[in-house]
């Protein structure tokens, strides 16, 4: 049998605090969410200005990413291609670039899901929280 690393509430802390840290340098009002390898959210920060909209679309997205086991744009360039049957996925609601997964060791542990700036800055976003974890 094989154990596998899980995010702890420190980690999540940890991601949350550093992606906040990055989108209040910029400027970006966002919403951000960190959720486990199942999907289940484990903790959401709405920065001030932050779209209402944005409270459900990040824990989507880092839903997606997680059951996924991939960046959320993955899903969207599919679909921009032309697979549009792909929407309807069961389960994958946030198919919009933003989310990206927490991999440790090869294992997908969770993921951090952005929104509320351009599709490319939440991923900057998500990778600023994800890096505090020093992974690698």
């Amino acid at each position: 049998m094989k154990s596998k690393a899980v995010l702890q509430e420190a980690d999540v802390s940890k991601i949350l605090a550093a992606a906040k840290a990055y989108a209040v340098d910029k400027g970006w009002a966002v919403t951000i969410s960190v959720v486990d390898d199942g999907g289940h959210l484990l903790g959401l920060t709405r920065l001030d200005g932050a779209a209402p909209i944005s409270a459900h679309i990040s824990p989507a997205k880092a839903n997606t990413a997680a059951l996924g086991q991939r960046a959320t744009k993955i899903y969207e360039d599919i679909i921009n291609n032309g697979r549009t049957a792909f929407l309807s996925a069961p389960a994958l609601q946030g198919m919009l670039e933003g989310g990206v997964p927490v991999v440790v060791e090869g294992q997908v542990v969770g993921a951090v899901g952005v929104s509320g700036v351009q599709s490319n800055q939440d991923v900057e976003i998500a990778e600023a929280g994800i890096a505090a974890l020093g992974l690698k």
